[in-house]
């Protein structure tokens, strides 16, 4: 990692507000900030209106504007913007592999707006190399400095870059690390009645879940033993158990999975919890290389 934390932006509101989000954990790391935008002249686009010098001003423009904005009210912040001629996604995704964390912006919150993450996003989402933090627009219901990071764990992640992201952020912000584990009840054919027995037991499959979660953490707590880490094992769908415990969170720190053939993509989750959830999101893949 190259310390610098990277912001896409567009010139939009929902850029901005990933713009001043980044700024603030620039400083918690002490990390460079660098702000990027990739423009190709595209004559017939109709999102501009003049010729290609006119709209290089505008970009240019929008970038110094931009840069302006965040310094003053983060004076001491190392602060670089960079103008790529190039279309989005090849350019997020270089930038991805070269900076702790990508951070974009989010077009809004809730059960209809959420869909509205856009389509450049989800593609760097389902292929960036390292973190990318989708940041929503701030609004009178979400607390600018929520003390808590929450993250859902499943049971096996020891050595796993999403614990490490989280426990890190959180170490950061001198927060509480909420461990969030939803499990349900094995279908039948996974269990046979003599194993559901002996499982009732010994106190239920709740404790069999605890004591996975205690493992999974226990190597993160020993490195992290100034995070105070609260464990939240909960019986239902992991999405919707997830989502209720990040309302009102600072950061939500979800995992991506890479597959076979070296396909990528969101899994049912993360994707929920991007749509839906209120904080800013993290989705680290899991095969990310250490900070």
């Amino acid at each position: 990692m190259s310390g610098t934390i990277t912001v896409g932006l567009d010139g939009t509101d929902h850029a901005a507000a990933a713009a001043d989000w980044a700024a603030q954990e620039a400083e918690r790391r002490r990390s460079a900030l660098r702000l990027v935008h990739a423009w190709v002249w595209r004559p017939t686009d109709v999102a501009y209106v003049g010729d290609r010098a006119a709209e290089e001003r505008w970009v240019r423009n929008m970038l110094d504007e931009a840069r302006s904005r965040v310094a003053r009210e983060h004076p001491a912040l190392d602060i670089t913007t960079g103008l790529v001629v190039d279309d989005p996604v090849p350019t997020l995704l270089a930038e991805a592999e070269h900076a702790e964390m990508l951070v974009l912006g989010s077009r809004g919150y809730g059960t209809l707006a959420g869909y509205l993450i856009g389509s450049v996003s989800m593609k760097v989402l389902r292929r960036a190399a390292g973190p990318v933090v989708m940041v929503g627009k701030p609004h009178s219901g979400t607390p600018r400095h929520a003390s808590e990071v929450v993250v859902g764990v499943e049971p096996g992640q020891i050595g796993d870059a999403v614990l490490q992201f989280a426990f890190s952020a959180a170490a950061e912000r001198g927060a509480a690390l909420r461990a969030v584990h939803a499990w349900s009840v094995p279908t039948a054919p996974a269990w046979s009645p003599g194993s559901l027995y002996l499982v009732d037991e010994a106190n239920g499959l709740e404790r069999i879940n605890r004591e996975e979660l205690a493992e999974t953490l226990k190597p993160w707590r020993d490195t992290y033993p100034q995070v105070e880490v609260v464990e939240q094992v909960e019986i239902g769908s992991a999405s919707e158990v997830l989502l209720s415990s990040s309302a009102g969170t600072g950061l939500v720190v979800v995992g991506r999975r890479s597959h076979e053939a070296g396909l990528r993509r969101l899994g049912p989750v993360t994707h929920a919890v991007l749509h839906h959830a209120t904080a800013p999101v993290a989705v680290v893949p899991h095969d990310c290389p250490p900070e």
